[in-house]
């Protein structure tokens, strides 16, 4: 992912229980240069082991029933999608790190 930065804004008291962080991509070089995509979360797991990330989403209801419909999708290699996510989580666990060095000093 050379081209693109990620950024974090730490969840605050009025996000859902276990979610930590919203993330964005940023563009650097290329034909996507000074864009952003917005929407994805990184969450505790539910077993508590570790995080998760979630991509960017749109709800909408079907009688009743509450879907959403993915923003963001593979176009043939569906290990694309893992290997973004695995590439917001490593980022995640420095940022993580780089907050705990300043919280020490």
């Amino acid at each position: 992912m050379d081209n693109t930065i990620v950024r974090f804004q730490v969840a605050n008291g009025d996000t859902p229980a276990g979610k930590v962080a919203d993330a964005e991509l940023h563009f650097v070089g290329g034909d996507l240069e000074g864009l952003k995509l917005v929407g994805f979360a990184v969450w505790v797991r539910r077993d508590g082991n570790g995080h998760n990330v979630t991509f960017p989403s749109r709800g909408f209801n079907v009688h009743g029933e509450r879907r959403t419909f993915a923003l963001l999708r593979a176009v043939n290699d569906q290990a694309a999608q893992e290997r973004l996510r695995d590439h917001v989580l490593q980022e995640y666990r420095t940022y993580e790190q780089e907050l705990k060095q300043l919280s020490v000093e």
